[in-house]
C-alpha cells in the first residue's frame, strides 16, 4: 500500500515521504495513529497545501522534546526491590517501574519510550538507560536499584 507519511517514522521515512508498506502495517498502525495517510491524488494535493504547517508543527515537537531532554538528562531514579544475599532481585525492574519512578520525580514519560537494551534489570546496582522522547532526541537517565530491608 502506498502511503504519505505525516510525521517522521523510525526506519521508514520523514514527513512527506511517499512509501510503500504492507497493508496491515498501514491499516492497523500508521493510519489509525495519524502517522500516515493513504496516497490518493486528493490526499497528495491536500498534503502539499498543508505541508508548511505540518513542517512547523514537527519542528515545534522537536524543540519541545529537546528542552524536555535537557531537563531529563542525568536524572537518577532509585528503585527499591527485594533481593537475595548475592544481589540478584526476586523479580525484575521493568520499563513500567522506571516510568513510575520518573513520574514520582515529576517527569511524565511513556513506558514504551524507555529503552532497555539488555532487558529488565535483575540485579542491584546502577544502569544507564535511554529515553526516546522523539525520533531524533534521546536522553540518558541513571536507574539505581537498591535492596529493600
Amino acid at each position: 500500500m502506498q502511503i504519505i507519511l505525516m510525521e517522521k517514522v523510525v526506519n521508514l521515512g520523514n514527513l512527506g515521504d511517499l512509501v510503500k508498506v504492507k497493508d496491515g502495517y498501514a491499516r492497523n498502525f500508521l493510519i489509525p495513529y495519524g502517522k500516515a495517510k493513504r496516497a490518493t491524488p486528493a490526499a497528495l494535493k491536500e498534503f502539499e497545501a498543508k505541508r508548511a504547517e505540518l513542517e512547523k508543527a514537527a519542528a515545534e515537537k522537536l524543540a519541545e522534546a529537546q528542552t524536555f531532554a535537557t531537563k531529563l538528562e542525568g536524572v537518577v531514579v532509585t528503585i527499591a526491590r527485594k533481593a537475595g544475599v548475592d544481589g540478584r532481585l526476586f523479580g525484575s525492574v521493568t520499563n513500567y517501574d522506571v516510568a513510575d519512578g520518573l513520574k514520582a520525580l515529576g517527569f511524565t514519560v511513556e513506558k514504551s519510550d524507555i529503552r532497555m537494551p539488555n532487558g529488565p534489570l535483575k540485579a542491584i546496582g546502577e544502569s544507564t538507560l535511554e529515553v526516546a522522547l522523539h525520533t531524533d532526541v534521546l536522553a540518558n537517565i541513571t536507574v539505581t536499584v537498591v535492596g529493600e530491608q
